[in-house]
């Protein structure tokens, strides 16, 4: 499967082949346009977005189903744009679509085979934990997580949000944020060190 960049949106041809859009329109200007039905700003939408989406997907959801996840978020995106307020940034409300399919996602998946993911994941690591680079080890101690910690971890330190923008996203009060963020790092240091994390 391609990655989600590599296809148009308008045509279904690998963008290859297409002139990538210069991006200076107002995302305003997009969501209005995008609501009429407008598949140039879909487009832009899509082109401007989807690598944000895309890395929280990668983690949440890892690697191999990341880009199937993608297209349902962004079919949810063009559904329900007209249902976009402008109260809170574009972003923040793309988080939230994007964390909710990755939280269903993850609740659909069958439990058995996510337990089986985990042990093919500590069988590996327990063959190669001393040729390991420490970004393998945090991909696994992540994948470890509870979603919800996960997510909030994720997007304050890979998406840099703040913790208000967390809390709109997650919709929790950023007090909770703050205790998720704790015990996720906390979790994460002991997945760490069971892992053969050496500091």
């Amino acid at each position: 499967m391609r990655a989600p960049s590599d296809l148009d949106l308008r045509t279904g041809r690998p963008s290859e082949e297409i002139a990538p859009p210069l991006i200076t329109e107002p995302i305003d200007s997009l969501i209005s346009r995008s609501c009429k039905g407008d598949r140039d700003a879909q487009q832009q939408i899509y082109e401007r977005h989807h690598g944000s989406a895309y890395r929280l997907l990668i983690r949440m959801v890892g690697h191999t189903d990341a880009a199937d996840v993608l297209q349902e978020v962004f079919l949810q995106v063009f559904r329900t744009l007209n249902q976009f307020s402008g109260k809170s940034q574009f972003e923040t409300w793309l988080y939230r679509l994007t964390l909710n399919q990755a939280l269903q996602y993850l609740r659909q998946r069958r439990r058995s085979r996510w337990t089986t993911l985990e042990s093919d994941l500590m069988d590996r690591h327990a063959d190669q934990t001393s040729r390991m680079e420490d970004k393998e080890l945090l991909e696994c101690a992540l994948a470890r997580l509870e979603p919800d910690l996960r997510a909030s971890f994720l997007l304050r330190e890979v998406e840099k949000l703040s913790y208000s923008e967390i809390s709109k996203v997650t919709e929790v009060p950023e007090g909770t944020v703050a205790s998720r963020l704790n015990r996720a790092r906390q979790l994460l240091k002991e997945h760490l060190m069971e892992l053969g994390w050496d500091q």
